[in-house]
């Protein structure tokens, strides 16, 4: 699952692809907020990224759907 992170006063979002479901994610983020910690999350690749949890702007879940292949659709 791809997870982007809008972090606030930062031009780009940050993209993560995370084996966790959102529920879990969303765990670690609320558990950041009131340790006043940083949010990290670790990608499929066994990378961590971290942000502060007070600067998280947004979070944005996009499922995994896969690529439609070929030129156009046909019922």
């Amino acid at each position: 699952m791809e997870v982007k992170i809008g972090v606030q006063n930062a031009a780009r979002e940050l993209s993560v692809d995370t084996d966790n479901e959102p529920d879990v994610v969303l765990a670690s983020l609320d558990t950041a907020l009131k340790d006043d910690s940083l949010f990290t999350i670790t990608d499929s690749k066994g990378h961590t990224v971290a942000v502060p949890a007070d600067k998280v702007a947004y979070l944005y879940f996009n499922a995994d759907t896969g690529r439609k292949v070929g030129f156009g659709l046909t019922s």
